[in-house]
């Protein structure tokens, strides 16, 4: 029952939810108009609609506190909504306990018993379901082999490397063919070279399954990697979900722009191009304080005039000439202030009139590279500049 705090909410809508129009084929999961709260004050999540297609690997990014290992909690069943409706294959889930959910479970942590062999861990989810013994011993030898431990199912756990113990959670979930795959930061205990291992191992993993896979984390490396499909969240709302390519080419807004990936920003006031309204995706003129005119997308329907923030990526700034700065358009004077090998590009850091020091990536392929303390010009091609209300 809602407490009274919460039936005073301004913003919180606990009516029952309206009745869902039914899914396509496609659609395994659905969040309809999902709220939670902790207080009855502060929106955890905020009115979140979201489709989960069968078979997808679908990432929730996001920073600590956005929404997004709640939105995996009430999935899971381990947290209620307070208001709206998650259904699955259709019918609602939202008063089903986690452990009549069958879905599979990795966490960071592992969470294997440190008293049973691995094979006994992977078994747990069949012998509490009552498995016949015979087709036990045969599933767990499958899903071992499916993550490579064949051979060390009598081990424990201490006697593994902490990749090696996290394909053993793995295995566990997936040992009683679930339909759906829960992860909630699986793979940040693990150090650098390890993680991104894993990552493709887990992303050929879901290849060869089909299985579905919603998978929670805050590193968009990460996410880009293994995704079909991401879930940017902050704030309890999902700020972009789309298909990884699209999601890094072509954010839709400020905060996605700035959270996924390296991005260089430009701040200045929108220009309305003569034939071409200010709406969005249109083009546009952007004005730096300095004087310098660059051409660009206007994401978000900027009014003309309006005060608004650029960003471009890195590795679509080309470098040119000084001379270049003043007769090429579209092309900013700047002075480079650092020249940083990252191993397979170089990064400039640039100084530019009136700005935020410019991030370049360069490839190591070229002929020659900027100094420190060159002037040059900063060539921002005109769909690679986006104007964000």
């Amino acid at each position: 029952m809602p407490s009274a705090a919460i039936l005073r909410h301004p913003t919180l809508d606990i009516t029952p939810a309206a009745t869902p129009a039914p899914a396509d084929a496609d659609t395994l999961v659905r969040f309809r108009g999902v709220q939670k709260t902790y207080d009855g004050e502060t929106l955890v999540v905020r009115g979140l609609d979201l489709d989960i297609r069968r078979g997808e690997f679908l990432s929730l990014l996001g920073p600590s506190g956005s929404g997004k290992t709640t939105c995996l909690m009430m999935l899971a069943g381990f947290e209620s909504p307070t208001a709206g409706e998650i259904l699955l294959n259709d019918q609602p889930i939202t008063r089903t306990p986690p452990h009549k959910r069958n879905f599979g479970m990795v966490f960071q942590n592992y969470a294997l018993f440190p008293h049973l062999s691995i094979a006994d861990n992977v078994a747990y989810p069949l012998t509490v379901r009552k498995v016949p013994k015979a087709q036990i011993a045969e599933r767990v030898a499958k899903a071992l082999a499916m993550v490579q431990l064949t051979g060390r199912d009598q081990r424990f756990p201490s006697q593994l490397s902490g990749g090696q113990q996290q394909r053993v959670a793995l295995a566990r979930a997936l040992v009683f063919e679930p339909q759906l795959v829960l992860m909630d930061e699986p793979l940040g205990a693990l150090d650098k070279q390890l993680r991104e291992h894993m990552q493709i191992e887990l992303k050929a993993l879901h290849r060869q399954l089909g299985v579905t896979f919603v998978y929670v984390t805050h590193d968009q490396g990460e996410a880009l990697t293994m995704s079909d499909r991401v879930a940017v969240f902050n704030d309890g709302e999902i700020q972009q979900l789309d298909a990884v390519d699209r999601l890094y080419e072509t954010p839709s807004n400020r905060f996605v722009a700035g959270f996924v990936g390296d991005s260089t920003p430009l701040a200045g006031t929108l220009g309305a191009l003569a034939g071409h309204p200010t709406k969005p995706g249109s083009p546009c003129e952007l004005r730096l304080d300095g004087g310098a005119r660059l051409s660009g997308i206007n994401v978000n329907g900027a009014a003309d005039g309006a005060a608004v923030l650029a960003s471009v990526r890195p590795e679509r700034i080309e470098v040119r000439t000084e001379a270049d700065a003043v007769l090429a358009p579209n092309t900013l004077p700047a002075e480079v202030d650092d020249v940083i090998y990252f191993g397979d590009h170089l990064r400039l850091r640039c100084r530019v009139a009136g700005q935020a020091p410019a991030t370049v990536k360069l490839p190591l392929s070229g002929a020659s590279h900027p100094q420190v303390g060159q002037r040059i010009g900063l060539h921002i091609p005109t769909p690679f500049l986006r104007v964000y209300a």
